[in-house]
């Protein structure tokens, strides 16, 4: 499956902090945490993001990374 962008939505934002929250439905966690998955929405996340991830086949929390839209797995 592909990233969807209806999926992503914004829970709480502050000094230049924004707090995400992805659905996946059916992808796991290794598809999201692959490179490039975030691509399309690389114009709305910042460095230092982070992203609380719900997969078919748990959850992980994810920070936006310096190079732009890449990710890293966190817990």
């Amino acid at each position: 499956m592909a990233f969807t962008l209806r999926n992503l939505s914004v829970l709480a934002y502050a000094n230049g902090f924004t707090l995400w929250h992805y659905k996946a439905g059916a992808e796991a966690l290794g598809v999201i945490n692959a490179p490039g998955f975030f691509a399309a929405a690389e114009d709305m996340l910042a460095t230092g993001d982070m992203l609380m991830v719900s997969a078919a086949d748990g959850a992980g929390l994810l920070c936006v990374a310096p190079s732009a839209g890449q990710m890293l797995r966190l817990a």
